[in-house]
């Protein structure tokens, strides 16, 4: 089983977590937000965190809050990612579900992403991005050729995906507002055919029709459908999962039903190393490819 950590970020530190909050730097604001597996204490004092904040999200429920200015800075922000591989920009928001717009360890998914394109040989591979959000991983297979498909049934956040798109200086990425498992099964029957997937659900979610998804439920299914959808050929593949309790030998399970025998599966876990020493998980994966 694999650890993986992001270790490319320049514009992106975590500089401590623990008491269920994360202190985070993009780029040149600061932001403690919740986070439910930091069960830690934390090494650094409240103290030195609010010296070092901009800003801190108030929880009002479960599922949404308040964000408190410690210092002054904008309500939306940019930044980069960029390696020898990819150059990408995002959008950045203080939004009322605690998120900002991106998910800093999936940058390890995106190099995956980004070389696997490199490998096919088909001119003009095509990429599916399933429950999609902001659309990293799919300007980023934009930007290393693929002609992407970004599937998120919540209309507001496609419409932030495509401003990523444009911040990175890419077009023509197809955008699908619909319900995940809807649009599979349709393309299942089209016999439509992908070279690259990434499919990162949540634990639970809506489609916009009402569609109900729930992870544990719903993934067995998802999974052999999506994997019907791969190019026998040449394709690779990403299943990314953040749920307490979730294992990765879960998805090894899930993945080795569904796929060849031979197929050299990696499987494991995604964290970020903190500036004060602690590790934070936040995630697993399984991935493979055929090219």
């Amino acid at each position: 089983m694999d650890l993986l950590f992001p270790d490319t970020w320049k514009d992106y530190e975590l500089l401590d977590s623990g008491g269920f909050e994360k202190l985070e730097r993009f780029g040149q604001y600061i932001t403690i937000r919740p986070e439910p597996q930091a069960v830690w204490d934390k090494i650094w004092t409240d103290e030195e965190w609010e010296k070092k904040a901009h800003v801190k999200f108030i929880p009002q429920s479960s599922s949404s809050g308040i964000w408190k200015k410690i210092k002054p800075m904008p309500d939306q922000w940019t930044l980069r990612y960029k390696t020898d591989n990819i150059d990408i920009s995002f959008r950045l928001g203080l939004t009322s579900f605690k998120h900002v717009g991106i998910f800093p360890e999936q940058s390890v998914n995106w190099e995956y992403i980004a070389d696997s394109i490199k490998k096919i040989k088909n001119p003009a591979p095509k990429f599916l991005n399933l429950f999609a959000y902001t659309g990293g991983a799919s300007v980023v297979a934009k930007q290393a050729g693929a002609d992407v498909l970004h599937v998120d049934s919540i209309k507001q956040v496609v419409t932030w995906a495509r401003e990523n798109m444009e911040l990175s200086r890419q077009k023509d990425i197809r955008w699908i507002v619909e319900d995940a498992m809807t649009f599979v099964k349709r393309e299942q029957k089209r016999g439509s055919k992908y070279q690259g997937i990434i499919l990162d659900p949540p634990a639970f979610g809506h489609g916009p029709k009402g569609e109900s998804w729930k992870l544990e439920r719903d993934i067995n299914e998802m999974i052999k459908i999506v994997c019907s959808l791969l190019d026998p050929k040449e394709h690779f593949f990403i299943l990314n999962t953040y749920s307490l309790g979730f294992s990765a030998i879960i998805l090894e399970n899930l993945l080795r039903s569904n796929i060849n025998k031979n197929t050299k599966l990696k499987f494991g876990e995604l964290y970020i190393p903190s500036n004060s020493g602690n590790k934070l998980p936040l995630g697993i994966f399984a991935r493979f490819c055929n090219c």
